[in-house]
């Protein structure tokens, strides 16, 4: 009976595996690496908001151009890049001035009170996308910026190019098809939108043909520009230019009188001879003033009598005083 054990005996085996899995369960142990983007995840709300938003302006006039994603897009860190309105106050008066919008988010379960319902009215009124976003989606669309539930999104401006703006003018008024002789402005070194906003609007005040802005160096049309003009950039095009000088000297081959703003003028304002004529006004930034090649491109720079205290005027009010006295003379003609 060796090797015989004993009835009922059972032998106690060493726990796990006697063998090893050659490894196949390593897989399961390697990550699925970085986690997508919100609205990248079809399951998620931000994919549907951003589907909606790509319907929605697929579906409005013109629309090609407003076909991008609703959400925002983020730059370094997650930042957001895109132009948007933040706040009930800014985002119901940007919506009243007629600011051009892409979307409007709206944080769910927001606390409705007079600002919210008059902005939920003219967005539907105007056919603009009312999204319901979450505070987390809000938060990073506006770089945690103070928001109140309400975000606007403003589609990037479509600038025209200058040269062909001056000339499309040009030749309308030689053939009849525009009344008043050209007028534009053009902005060297104006970093301000609001100074922006502003002398788009004293140029639709004074039936002007447009804005002039450098690709550099330069302000562009932002929602505060757009804000400041009270919807005035709808009717005044902004209109970039690679290399100010270089428009500078296309528009004088042109026949476009071009003159520079500047304290130290060789010309005052009331004593301006060609304000009939075809006429660019240069203004430069309230503390540099005019570049030198800008200043020495110029046909005339011409200066506004003011107080001898007073050192020098905000630029866009400074185009203002400009704009009336062209179009005074103008009119005296």
């Amino acid at each position: 009976m060796a090797n015989k054990g004993r009835p009922g005996a059972v032998r106690k085996l060493k726990k796990g595996p006697t063998t090893g899995t050659g490894g196949h369960g390593r897989k399961a142990l390697e990550g699925k690496g970085p986690t997508p983007k919100a609205e990248d995840r079809p399951y998620h709300k931000a994919h549907k908001n951003k589907q909606l938003a790509e319907r929605s302006a697929a579906k409005r006039p013109g629309g090609a151009g407003a076909t991008r994603s609703a959400g925002a897009r983020s730059g370094p860190k997650g930042r957001a890049t895109e132009e948007v309105v933040t706040g009930r106050n800014s985002v119901v008066e940007a919506l009243r001035a007629g600011i051009p919008a892409k979307a409007l988010h709206v944080a769910i379960r927001i606390e409705m009170d007079d600002r919210v319902k008059e902005s939920l009215k003219i967005a539907a009124e105007r056919g603009i996308p009312l999204l319901e976003t979450g505070k987390p989606e809000l938060d990073r669309m506006t770089d945690d910026a103070v928001h109140q539930g309400l975000v606007l999104q403003i589609p990037p401006y479509e600038y025209q190019d200058a040269y062909e703006l001056a000339e499309q003018t040009v030749e309308g008024w030689k053939k009849g098809h525009i009344a008043n002789a050209p007028l534009f402005v053009a902005l060297d070194g104006i970093t301000d939108p609001r100074n922006l906003g502003a002398i788009i609007r004293s140029v639709s005040a004074f039936s002007g043909h447009g804005v002039i802005v450098p690709e550099r160096r330069s302000v562009g049309v932002t929602a505060a520009a757009w804000k400041t003009s009270a919807g005035a950039a709808v009717r005044v095009p902004v209109a970039r230019a690679s290399n100010l000088n270089n428009a500078i000297k296309q528009f004088k081959d042109m026949g476009v009188f071009v003159l520079g703003l500047d304290g130290d003028g060789d010309v005052s304002l009331p004593d301006l001879t060609v304000a009939t004529e075809p006429v660019c006004i240069v203004v430069g930034s309230e503390g540099k003033g005019l570049s030198r090649l800008v200043r020495e491109n110029c046909d005339q720079i011409v200066s506004i009598p003011i107080d001898s205290a007073m050192e020098s005027l905000n630029a866009s009010m400074a185009v203002g005083i400009s704009l009336y006295e062209v179009s005074r003379q103008r009119s005296a003609k």
